[in-house]
């Protein structure tokens, strides 16, 4: 499903060139569920970036469900996220002053999807969110705003889950029933990439892969 060839990020600061990732390769299987992990600093948004669609290499080959993606025009590579990814923050990234339904209709507004209204209660049905449906995110505890933001993520039926740092926000029991969350929607089918710097977020995943400096130091399955 994701396949990363010796792929480097540099950026071109001028007099400086800075190294994000230095030539890495990574693969994931359709249905896995996969973490990232390291420092401030080590790679691991550069790289979630470069999976979801959002930067592009300097160097090497990303190819997704297949396709070589790392060269796409920019409109080329926004229908892409918009038909095969589902994005998850920490920040949960809702607009404040719409419910839970009208956040989770966004994409379909966007992409100009029909049946709006059912599709986007059939997803906070799906994370267990009919009941607050109307309801604005200032009115919801973090756990209930991260189920709309992966509610949200559904609404377009994606093949790839990205979500960075999903828990950071979170109280420890509110992250671990996120996490189940996650795990139930990956036994469906979905592959699920999660950025984390918790060891036990981690451990709900298959593998989880450690990025220091750039480079993939250890690849790690369970």
């Amino acid at each position: 499903m994701i396949e990363l060839t010796n792929v480097s990020k540099i950026y071109d600061l001028g007099p400086v060139k800075v190294t994000g990732l230095d030539d890495i390769s990574f693969n994931c299987e359709k249905g896995e569920m996969v973490s990232i992990m390291g420092a401030s600093g080590s790679g691991k948004s550069t790289m979630m970036n470069i999976v979801g669609c959002l930067d592009r290499p300097t160097e090497g080959v990303y190819r997704l469900d297949g396709e070589d993606v790392a060269k796409l025009a920019d409109d080329q590579l926004a229908a892409i996220r918009n038909e095969k990814l589902g994005f998850v923050f920490q920040s949960y990234n809702l607009l404040p002053k719409v419910s839970a339904l009208q956040n989770v209709e966004l994409p379909l507004i966007y992409a100009g999807g029909n049946h709006r209204h059912q599709k986007a209660m059939e997803a906070l049905e799906a994370v267990g969110l009919s009941n607050r449906a109307i309801h604005k995110p200032q009115e919801m505890s973090g756990g209930e705003k991260q189920r709309v933001a992966i509610a949200r993520a559904l609404i377009n039926n994606p093949k790839v889950i990205l979500a960075d740092e999903p828990t950071g926000n979170l109280d420890t029991t509110t992250s671990h029933s996120i996490m189940s969350l996650f795990t139930d929607l990956n036994k469906k089918g979905i592959t699920i990439v999660i950025v984390t710097h918790e060891e036990d977020i981690a451990a709900y995943t298959h593998r989880t892969i450690y990025i220091r400096d750039g480079k993939i130091i250890e690849d790690k399955k369970r």
